[in-house]
């Protein structure tokens, strides 16, 4: 809301909330007033527990939620941990990511077949994580025009920055790849390769430890990666596979460890920030952060043009990975729509580590469009750091007991 209000063509925008939980929904109400009231907005909120009332006729639907909440997290990282198979985050890829997915898909499908009757016309900003199998079944199953978005890119771009000890507005870049696994093709300062400056300060030892998995893979697949250390350990099969590998690349971010977004749901102090903020308790910030939806919805109403890199079916953009797959690229947005830019083919070294990413997601996808059990089991058996480490027999044993402990939340499978 605060980066939607920065723009002055938005600033009486309304706003619907919609939360299937009252309470937070209160709170996240009493918020979005102290925000218009503070700011001097004339903005208008309205919040609901009725998603039909909200969509209806809305412009802009934007997408943050979390199917079954941290019940089912758990199972995500506990069964496959018991198994040997060390997820960070485990809401991307992994078995976390292919049951996340299960979960999501159906409910965010019925928010797209809630569009079609009630705002066809309207954009879908997604923000829910597993993005890019989210954005494919929407691409497979509806007519909803949408876009998967993250602040993976201009985050690790302004990261680089700091890195190279360079400012931020000189530096231009140009990435592709898939979410949380999209390349830096360039990088430049003042319209100069900085790539030299980003290896030598990768022999830093402070800079090194770090992001440990990104320096690895720019030293041996000459390219950085958009997604932290962490996070982006679990999706390949390099990193994650050995306690002694998992020391020592593990890095030392805060979303390094395991399970990490079991820690942080688990937090008690987690959800009683939202209550603080909105009794007043703590000052709310008016800025515009770099997440893209407010320059999207501001380009998309008043056709002054902004860059993003957005998540988008690869309609022939990216020419080395599968057609119809989910790929994140730069975007052009207008008045006309979101125009993803023409990539060409990605350095094969590249392109073969997203192909294996993206043969799990069409699997994944396919199987929470059709309730096939079987294809779920083969999707997680293609996982990279799952094949690394379990035999078929046991990636079998591990998916039928995250089946029977998730059962509730996965009505397609019964």
């Amino acid at each position: 809301m605060t980066d939607i209000l920065t723009f002055p063509d938005l600033r009486d925008s309304t706003f619907a909330l919609v939360d299937i939980d009252s309470r937070r929904l209160d709170y996240a109400r009493q918020v979005a007033e102290r925000i218009v009231r503070e700011g001097g907005f004339p903005a208008r909120v309205e919040a609901t527990t009725d998603r039909r009332q909200a969509l209806k006729g809305a412009d802009y639907v934007i997408v943050m939620i979390l199917v079954a909440g941290i019940d089912a997290i758990r199972p995500d990282i506990e069964i496959p941990l018991k198994y040997g198979v060390d997820q960070c985050i485990g809401d991307t890829l992994g078995p976390g990511g292919v049951f996340r997915a299960l979960r999501t898909i159906p409910v965010i499908l019925e928010i797209c077949h809630d569009m079609e009757e009630l705002c066809p016309d309207a954009w879908l900003l997604n923000y829910t994580n597993p993005m890019a199998m989210l954005c494919w079944a929407m691409n497979e199953a509806t007519a909803i025009k949408n876009v998967g978005l993250c602040h993976s890119v201009q985050g690790t771009a302004w990261e680089l920055a700091t890195f190279i000890r360079i400012p931020f507005h000189q530096v231009s870049y140009w990435v592709a790849g898939i979410n949380h696994q999209a390349w830096f093709l360039e990088f430049k300062w003042k319209g100069e390769d900085a790539y030299p400056l980003i290896r030598e300060r990768m022999q830093d030892p402070l800079v090194y430890s770090a992001e440990t998995v990104r320096a690895e893979m720019l030293k041996h697949l000459g390219y950085y990666v958009t997604e932290s250390s962490g996070h982006n350990s679990e999706y390949t099969p390099w990193f994650r596979k050995r306690p002694d590998l998992l020391k020592r690349y593990s890095g030392r971010g805060p979303w390094d460890g395991t399970g990490m977004l079991v820690e942080r749901y688990s937090d008690p102090d987690y959800g009683k920030e939202l209550e603080r903020i909105a009794s007043g308790q703590e000052p709310i910030a008016i800025y515009r952060s770099d997440e893209y939806a407010s320059s999207i919805i501001n380009s998309l109403h008043t056709g002054q043009p902004c860059r993003i890199n957005g998540n988008v079916r690869n309609d022939g953009l990216i020419t080395n990975l599968p057609q119809g797959a989910c790929v994140e690229v730069p975007c052009f947005v207008d008045k006309h729509g979101i125009n993803p830019c023409f990539v060409g083919d990605l350095p094969p070294q590249c392109a073969a580590l997203n192909r294996s990413n993206i043969a799990v997601q069409e699997m994944a996808v396919k199987a929470a469009l059709s309730g096939d059990r079987r294809l779920a089991f083969h999707a997680v058996a293609a996982d990279p750091l799952t094949a690394a480490v379990l035999s078929l027999e046991e990636i079998q044993q591990m998916v039928d007991e995250m089946f029977a402990a998730e059962a509730c939340w996965l009505p397609q499978f019964t």
